[in-house]
């Protein structure tokens, strides 16, 4: 990687005033993607360190893709009509940038997959069918959560089966994390929201906090009975195995690290944790599967899904096949004297960049792999030749060798 990272300041084209940042890490022929989140103190800085998790990884999944981040400063518990008044004012803003597809949304933080197919038809851009379209990326992320903190329990000896686990940040992430967790054998014992969090060691009724959080939000956490209700930022000194950080950035600093009991994190969120509280938390023996890693399954999932795959298979697969290769590198990482994420990023940069020369300098066989995404994009192929031919594409992806 040799580019430098742009950072936009999104303004208002009539009053002037700040709407939000882009920013922008990396490039794939000239293309660059990543969610777009809606929060109401998100920040460029924020954003730049949310971008690099992206090209990692995309590096890490060996995908053709730039790494990028866009928040919208807004509420994202306000109304409807609200959000998506502010997200076409974004969107009008940057359409330029949408339109030559050198910044590609998708659905992050306090935004739906709904919402971003409606910006960009508010302004006027042509959403193909197959794509923003079926399950949302929060489940293939949570997928991957889970079958990273089951190869990270495996070698530090932890039956998932029984565990106690805390999930921080009960989102688009947190709510089918949890359930995966409890269908595991697992006791999710401790959740939080923006609004606060739950305890209770015999485990939470998580059918029941999920209705809760359907209907009224965050707040659900003030309604939840039979528990106790502590200050989110205890959530990660409460008695767990597993920690899951599925929330905001830099949620996890050194303060935290001597009082988290946990011996496995594995993260929803990217960059939840602070570099130093990583390293320390490593160095005392808790197995930390870094957010790139642990979380890709939001990218994964929704590429194989656009290829023509169906939600059992990607979670089927996601379980067979992701699961082995974390814990493969898991081990190499121990075994080689090196903290994980040291080595998962010297992957993933090396991986990155070995596919941006073949972008840069295509085969004949590339050519016709892109002529044939083109096609298939504008349904010109069928989703069920695709999804066959795409076999391969992933397996090839999935084990890693370290």
């Amino acid at each position: 990687m040799n580019e430098p990272p742009r950072k936009i300041v999104v303004e208002d084209e009539g009053s002037g005033a700040p709407l939000g940042f882009i920013a922008i890490d990396s490039t794939i022929e000239g293309r660059a993607q990543g969610g777009l989140r809606m929060a109401p103190d998100v920040s460029l800085d924020e954003l730049e360190k949310l971008a690099r998790a992206m090209t990692l990884k995309f590096g890490f999944l060996r995908l053709p893709q730039g790494g990028a981040k866009a928040g919208v400063l807004g509420d994202p518990e306000s109304g409807a009509e609200a959000r998506s008044a502010v997200l076409r004012r974004f969107a009008k803003a940057i359409r330029p940038l949408l339109e030559r597809r050198e910044y590609m949304p998708y659905s992050d933080m306090g935004t739906s997959v709904p919402e971003i197919q409606r910006m960009l038809k508010g302004v006027g851009l042509t959403v193909p069918r197959r794509q923003y379209r079926g399950t949302p990326s929060g489940e293939y992320t949570a997928g991957t959560v889970l079958e990273a903190a089951r190869a990270a329990a495996a070698v530090q000896g932890l039956n998932l089966s029984g565990s106690r686990v805390a999930i921080e940040g009960f989102g688009e992430v947190g709510q089918p994390l949890a359930e995966m967790f409890v269908r595991a054998g697992a006791r999710v014992v401790a959740i939080s929201t923006s609004r606060g969090g739950l305890y209770h060691p015999l485990g939470l009724d998580i059918t029941k906090l999920r209705a809760l959080v359907h209907q009224m939000g965050g707040i659900a956490v003030q309604k939840y009975d039979a528990c106790e209700r502590i200050e989110k930022s205890r959530l990660k000194e409460i008695p767990a195995d597993i920690f899951c950080p599925c929330a905001r950035h830099d949620s996890v600093k050194t303060s935290d690290v001597a009082r988290m009991p946990a011996r496995v994190l594995s993260c929803g969120a990217n960059c939840p944790l602070t570099p130093e509280a990583e390293r320390l938390l490593w160095r005392r023996g808790v197995v930390c599967v870094p957010d790139f890693v642990a979380n890709c399954g939001g990218v994964l999932g929704g590429t194989m899904q656009f290829s023509g795959w169906r939600q059992e298979e990607i979670l089927l697969f996601l379980e067979r096949r992701f699961r082995a290769a974390v814990e493969r590198l898991i081990r190499a990482a121990l075994e080689a004297g090196r903290p994980l994420r040291d080595m998962a990023e010297d992957l993933a940069l090396r991986r990155f960049d070995e596919v941006k020369r073949r972008t840069e300098q295509p085969s004949a066989a590339w050519r016709c792999f892109n002529a044939g995404v083109a096609l298939y994009r504008a349904e010109w192929v069928p989703a069920r030749l695709v999804r066959w031919l795409s076999k391969g594409y992933f397996n090839d992806r999935v084990p890693y060798p370290v």
